[in-house]
Order: C-alpha cells, then sequence, then structure tokens
C-alpha cells in the first residue's frame, strides 16, 4: 500500500508523482518555516515540471480545507471523546493540533493536490536506470 508506484506512497513521502525518485520540495523538513512551500521547479531525475501552470497549487487550499477538518476531527476524538476533555481543553487541543500540524497540512495539500494530475510513470524510472 505505500509502496513505490502507488499515490499513497507519493502523497505521505512528498516525492515526484511521475517517478517516485526525489523530493518535490527543495527541504524535505516541513517544519523549516521559510522553505515550507518552496518546490523544486523540475524534477531532476525525470524532468517533470512541478508547477504546470502559473498559480497551479491554489487549488490545494481548496483540499487544505478539507486535510484541515480531518486533522481538526481527530483531535475532537482523541481529546473529547477519548480522553474525556472538557469542552475549552477540546477546543484548545483542536486549535493547538490545527497550529502544529499546519506546515504539514500544507504539504499534504499541494501532494494530494499535484497526484490528481499526475501519475506514476514506470518508464521514467526504467529509463533513468538505464542513463545511469
Amino acid at each position: 500500500m505505500f509502496k513505490k508506484g502507488t499515490k499513497v506512497y507519493s502523497i505521505l513521502t512528498g516525492c515526484c508523482p511521475k517517478c517516485h525518485q526525489e523530493s518535490m520540495y527543495s527541504n524535505k523538513n516541513a517544519y523549516v518555516l521559510s522553505e515550507t512551500l518552496k518546490v523544486n521547479e523540475r524534477c531532476s531525475k525525470c524532468d517533470t515540471k512541478y508547477r504546470i501552470e502559473p498559480s497551479f497549487f491554489y487549488g490545494a487550499m481548496y483540499v487544505s480545507y478539507a486535510v484541515g477538518i480531518a486533522f481538526g476531527v481527530a483531535a475532537f476524538v482523541i481529546s473529547n471523546l477519548i480522553l474525556g476533555a472538557d469542552l475549552i481543553m477540546t477546543f484548545i487541543a483542536i486549535v493547538g493540533t490545527l497550529v502544529v500540524f499546519m506546515p504539514i497540512i500544507m504539504r499534504l495539500s499541494r501532494n494530494i493536490w499535484i497526484n490528481m494530475f499526475m501519475s506514476y510513470d514506470e518508464t521514467l524510472v526504467h529509463k533513468n536506470e538505464k542513463t545511469n
């Protein structure tokens, strides 16, 4: 399920959606806030252009909303239903979760968005192996 060649692998690792050979991001650490959203222009392995058109990743804002809701619901379930926290503590847990995980949420939404438009191409991997 999480092996190379699947969309889930590309989404969770942030690697190139076409070849799964390298990260799309200039810095793999999402918590370097100045570089959280810096995407490489192209994949150095398969030459896939990540920004298909200007403002391509604006659509990821819609995905980010859904991913943020999922994180918020998870925080609610854990804090209120499992741990039995009161309403104020549950609210603090939800806000805290969204603040702490915001870089992850932003990257996940971009990864999901680009994987809606691109798919893994095994021929690119074999082509790269032959040239190396």
